[in-house]
């Protein structure tokens, strides 16, 4: 299980040195991070996409928390995690997620952040609404 120091979702504006100040620790020598970022297309698209609406359910935060405490989990990754989605409108360019993970070695700290956004996308419960140039919107499922 890893030591997960930040796991949240907010309405604010994500910081990446944030979450890097979250996971630091001097015994640790490997830092990853991952930063999903709100993006102007999309193949489902037929026009040009202008933002997002991020919306979650009440216990997403603690399913955020479980997400990042379980990362990695049944291999030799063991790390120091912090996570936040973003929730509300958000524009292109705007973060929409933010991980940092701290370990002894490069391979788990890749290892687990990856396994922490491949867990947000299947199982996180959140959706987005998708909102594109012409006023057209369409929904996406859990994790987006």
């Amino acid at each position: 299980m890893n030591d997960v120091r930040l796991a949240a979702v907010s309405e604010e504006r994500l910081d990446l040195d944030t979450h890097l100040a979250a996971v630091e620790d001097p015994r640790l020598g490997a830092v990853t991070t991952f930063v999903g970022r709100v993006r102007d297309n999309d193949p489902e698209a037929a026009t040009p996409v202008v933002g997002l609406e991020y919306s979650a359910h009440p216990d997403a935060e603690a399913a955020l928390r479980r997400i990042a405490e379980q990362a990695g989990a049944g291999a030799d990754a063991r790390a120091v995690v912090a996570v936040t989605h973003r929730v509300g409108r958000l524009d292109v360019g705007d973060a929409a997620v933010v991980i940092a993970v701290a370990s002894e070695h490069r391979a788990e700290a890749f290892e687990v952040c990856r396994a922490v956004i491949e867990a947000i996308k299947s199982d996180l419960p959140v959706w987005k609404r998708q909102l594109e140039v012409d006023g057209t919107s369409s929904w996406k499922g859990i994790g987006g």
